[in-house]
């Protein structure tokens, strides 16, 4: 059974900038303008009904203090989805525990990862969707720069491996501990073909040199860290130090900005930002 060990770093960090919004926001209620706002664009009136849908925690520190430059954000990063190719499951497809996929899904043209001069493998079985390999690469040659090789550990995993691994962990930790740190098939971030778990995928890793380096570097290539601390009744699975998505710059941009830095709460919001455009 995994040992976890305390990083209050990233939840300090994650609660100041939450903290700090909602006192940004307090001080713009009394701003009129904001009432001017909400009568010149009808979606200011869907972000309020999704921001309903979302969990009461998500209401609670989500904070959108001008819905004109959130919008503009949001445009800006649904725009860079279409770059990416329309026959797959999209960029920001929400996968969790109540959102899943088929037990037959494969991502189109999964690209084997190899030895290469930019980053380092630790087993011949790995494979990404190929925007997100090459992704990798430009993250992994800013890596080389500081003095840091990355090292890819774990990438795609098919339906059935991801079942076998499940049923492993409940073995070692039982039902309960295993559900708290392992996907069940079909709901996990790797069968998407846009994850990777880093290094040695023990807690230990957020106090490496390469750990430090991707958190403070690894947005700025649109690498997203899925599971933060003190998180886990949002995501529903416990802090996983070296575990990212890759979801593009812009999203990384837009999820730091308004959504506290949680993954999870964007990909919600964009999800059902998409639900409420198909019944309209």
């Amino acid at each position: 059974m995994k040992k976890y060990i305390v990083f209050m770093f990233l939840a300090v960090m994650t609660f100041t900038a939450c903290a700090q919004k909602k006192s940004n926001a307090a001080v713009g209620k009394n701003d009129s303008s904001v009432d001017v706002q909400k009568t010149e664009n009808p979606d200011f009136a869907k972000i309020d009904e999704i921001l309903s849908k979302m969990s009461a925690r998500a209401q609670e520190e989500i904070v959108i203090s001008d819905k004109n430059e959130f919008l503009s954000d949001l445009y800006n990063v649904l725009a860079e989805e279409k770059k990416y190719r329309s026959d797959d499951l999209n960029l920001y497809y929400l996968i969790d525990k109540k959102h899943t996929v088929s037990s037959s899904y494969v991502p189109k043209d999964l690209v084997p990862l190899v030895k290469n001069e930019f980053y380092s493998i630790n087993r011949n079985d790995l494979s990404l969707r190929p925007d997100v390999e090459k992704a990798l690469r430009e993250m992994a040659k800013a890596s080389l720069n500081d003095g840091i090789r990355l090292l890819v550990s774990s990438t795609y995993r098919s339906y059935e491996y991801q079942k076998n691994l499940f049923a492993y962990w409940v073995k070692v930790d039982g039902l309960e501990e295993a559900e708290r740190e392992s996907a069940r098939p079909g709901t996990s971030q790797h069968q998407l073909g846009v994850a990777i778990d880093f290094g040695s995928i023990t807690d230990d890793f957020a106090d490496t040199k390469m750990g430090q380096w991707i958190y403070k570097n690894g947005d700025k290539f649109g690498w997203s860290l899925s599971f933060p601390k003190q998180y886990e009744d949002i995501t529903g699975y416990r802090w996983e130090s070296w575990h990212f998505r890759y979801i593009g710059i812009p999203a990384c941009q837009m999820q730091k900005k308004w959504f506290c830095g949680v993954q999870q709460y964007m990909l919600e919001f964009i999800d059902l930002w998409k639900q409420y455009e198909l019944v309209q």
